[in-house]
């Protein structure tokens, strides 16, 4: 059952109904008999008419005024409020694109709502008037398509109504058996945060168009399509078929004029479509990536699925529950993030508002990141193309940004992203620096390409796509740099979304180097020099990144064993801040280790005792802080923070809410960090069951990644290691340390090696 969700009754609301994708077309499935809903989406229909031009027109002159700040005068309130002057415009909102509805009648009974995610099909089976239904739906990433099927024991016994719907306004197109529409996006569209007495605005001939447009094909009975949808009546199976387009044409060009065109494409889709192998190589697919990792913990509880969510809220111990929740994770990537998409936003690529919270864009401090935390680490690497693609956009926009603002060489990212490629610290002036001057974004995903190479060990990759970005992020950050007479430094620089208070109780966030800048700056300048290793280059710019390291600010301990946070011990704002970032050195970084830094480690225990001391945890941070807790060997903690995830911040369906609030950085970066209690190959020794709970006494797992191009099956029972088997995607010498002893093991590429036989 952990590959199994299931249900005795349709999603009450959006929150709750089972998410289908295959990267570019979303799909959220009520489950609804007699008046069904499924909500769509499309990677790339944003709000906007393409990008943006950062007008600041003194960016030098602004910098040297909060370095002057700093460095003369000590006034961090004022460095702070000057950064508001390096603001450019806010980002544009991803945006829903259109709902099918499917209305038929009669009162269902016996009824089932399951989403397979070994299969990617979510299933509806029900009863009416003695005659028995089943309903399929799935997204097709081969096909390109959203196919739903209904088929039923009885001739003849299937009549319903079809149509599209939208929130923007949109126009019917029907036209050789197709039904379709076409619609734009808002052309200018107020963030939600901000008030605005005309907040989502269109106008003919701006913004993104799309076209969405289906077919029906019956077995038995009839249909009819006209400009009010399209009919069917008593057929004995039925299956839809729609695709989607939209006129986006590159982040750096206005989209198209005309959404027919977008129709046209959509219906071309459909042209191309045999229907009858759909779902054969939909499943075949999605098989390929799914069934590559995957987790086990013990015994699995007969209960829908929201029942055991609501049994764990109630005190219960359900492991396999936990399992489920890490398989799900690996099924929303795969749908949400595939080659040729847009990478997978706050939301993946499910929202169902026009003004989402935070945009549903990409939050460069953490929330992105952790999106792809589990890409490479549970074996899907091909699904982490998108963020690559991404990070050469911000590149590109990125170098323009260092340039006006700064000065500065290179390509800098701060904060927010969004499909126009932003770069800058939004906000117009009018946001708080606490969170838009964040001028190392960028530099915190390069680390994602290096991390890629390791597990991948691809040097086609590293040379061709993950070097060129490594070193822009490299040239920007040593322009940056600020020689104060004894160190370099960092300037403007943050904790991010964390304030200070100074002795005047005023609240600050600007400083001189923070500790997250320093554990970025110091990985960069490494990773730099690594890949010029592996690839046998040998660079002035790699030469002036090993001295600016060594002369960073050191990582410094507060005399009551804390980690510093800011250069100066301020007192936290919030000393229960959701953001680790200066743990950063511990996860995602790998500069702590208990065995090789314990000072370093006992200051992060200390730190992160401090952090979640009474704190009420989100669902990102909860994520984090499981990680965190795995890095120290600390399972009972990490376990903890899973069973009040589960208990408190999932839907019934598993997917985080928050309230209202729907980030799907909680469920990735849960399933990306779940694996570090259970194998971790961040140092030198890759290390087996480091941290394994007591509370999981028997599992197992299969496919889990290390660094090195390694795979490794395992099983436990009763806490012990049973079996282990290791795979080589390349060869190396690797140090491998079991519960009870390390080994040190030759691999030739391609061979596998029993480590512990099975018991």
């Amino acid at each position: 059952m952990s590959h199994l969700l299931w249900f005795h009754a349709p999603a009450s609301d959006w929150f709750e109904a089972l998410p289908l994708g295959n990267g570019h077309l979303g799909a959220k499935v009520y489950g609804r008999v007699a008046d069904e809903r499924i909500a769509l989406n499309l990677d790339d229909v944003w709000s906007g008419d393409g990008p943006r031009t950062l007008t600041v027109p003194d960016g030098p002159a602004v910098l040297a005024d909060v370095r002057r700040l700093l460095l003369e005068d000590g006034d961090r309130l004022a460095a702070t409020e000057r950064t508001r002057a390096l603001q450019g415009p806010l980002v544009e909102s991803y945006q829903p694109l259109a709902d099918l509805v499917i209305r038929s009648s009669g009162t269902a009974t016996a009824y089932r709502r399951t989403l397979d995610l070994s299969t990617g099909v979510v299933g509806v089976d029900y009863t009416v008037d003695g005659t028995r239904f089943r309903r399929e739906t799935f997204v097709s990433a081969p096909d390109q398509v959203l196919a739903w099927t209904i088929t039923a024991d009885q001739p003849g016994a299937i009549s319903l109504d079809l149509s599209l719907e939208s929130q923007h306004p949109i126009t019917v197109d029907v036209a050789d058996g197709t039904y379709g529409v076409v619609g734009r996006a808002p052309s200018d569209l107020t963030i939600e945060y901000r008030e605005s007495p005309d907040p989502i605005r269109y106008e003919e001939g701006r913004g993104i168009g799309f076209g969405v447009a289906l077919r029906a094909f019956s077995d038995g009975g009839s249909v009819t399509t006209s400009d009010a949808g399209v009919a069917v009546r008593g057929a004995s199976r039925v299956t839809v078929v729609l695709a989607a387009a939209s006129t986006f044409a590159g982040w750096r060009v206005p989209p198209g004029r005309d959404p027919l065109v977008a129709l046209s494409a959509a219906t071309a889709v459909l042209d191309s479509v045999a229907v009858d192998k759909l779902r054969e190589r939909h499943v075949e697919d999605h098989a390929s990536l799914y069934d590559r990792a995957s987790l086990e913990l013990g015994v699995s509880v007969e209960l829908p699925t929201d029942e055991r969510v609501q049994a764990v809220a109630a005190g219960g111990n359900d492991p396999d529950l936990v399992a489920l929740a890490f398989n799900l994770g690996r099924y929303l990537l795969i749908a949400s993030s595939r080659p040729g998409t847009q990478a997978a936003n706050l939301q993946g690529i499910w929202n169902q508002d026009r003004r989402p919270m935070w945009a549903s864009d990409w939050t460069n401090n953490i929330n992105t990141q952790m999106n792809y935390w589990l890409a490479d680490l549970t074996g899907l690497s091909e699904c982490f193309d998108p963020l690559t693609d991404l990070l050469e956009g911000l590149a590109s926009s990125g170098a323009e940004t260092a340039r006006i603002l700064y000065d500065a060489p290179g390509w800098g990212s701060h904060h927010n992203a969004d499909i126009w490629r932003a770069t800058w610290p939004v906000g117009d002036g009018g946001d708080d620096p606490v969170w838009s001057m964040c001028a190392t974004c960028g530099v915190w995903l390069t680390a994602h390409l290096m991390e890629h190479y390791r597990f991948t060990v691809d040097a086609d990759f590293l040379r061709d796509r993950a070097y060129p970005l490594i070193a822009g992020a490299a040239e920007f950050v040593l322009a940056m740099l600020v020689d104060d007479g004894e160190q370099l430094q960092f300037i403007p620089s943050t904790a991010p979304e964390h304030h200070f208070v100074l002795p005047s109780g005023a609240k600050a966030s600007v400083d001189l180097t923070s500790t997250y800048d320093i554990w970025l700056i110091r990985e960069l300048f490494a990773n730099l020099v690594e890949a010029e290793g592996v690839l046998r280059l040998s660079s002035s710019l790699a030469e002036r990144a090993a001295a600016a390291r060594d002369r960073l600010p050191a990582i410094r301990v507060t005399p009551d064993g804390r980690l510093h946070e800011w250069p100066t011990d301020w007192e936290p704002s919030e000393p229960q801040h959701r953001h680790q970032s200066h743990l950063y050195g511990l996860h995602p970084g790998a500069e702590i280790d208990p065995m090789r830094t314990p000072e370093l480690a006992a200051a992060a225990r200390a730190s992160l005792e401090l952090r979640t001391a009474g704190a009420t945890n989100g669902g990102w941070t909860a994520a984090w802080l499981v990680a965190l807790w795995a890095r120290l060997f600390e399972p009972a903690r990490a376990v903890e923070v899973i069973q009040d995830y589960l208990s408190r911040l999932v839907s019934g369906n598993l997917l985080h809410r928050d309230g209202d609030i729907f980030q799907i950085d909680a469920n990735f970066g849960l399933t990306g960090c779940i694996p570090e209690l259970l194998l971790q190959s961040h140092t030198d020794v890759i290390r087996l069951l480091p941290a394994l709970p007591p509370e999981w006494p028997d599992g197992s797992f299969h496919g889990l990644r290390a660094r090195g191009g390694l795979s490794f099956d395992v099983a436990w029972r009763d806490g012990r290691l049973t079996e282990a088997v290791v795979r080589a995607s390349a060869a190396g010498t690797y140090r491998i340390a079991l519960p009870d002893a390390e080994r040190t093991v030759e691999l030739a590429a391609g061979q596998q090696l029993d480590l512990v036989r099975g018991a």
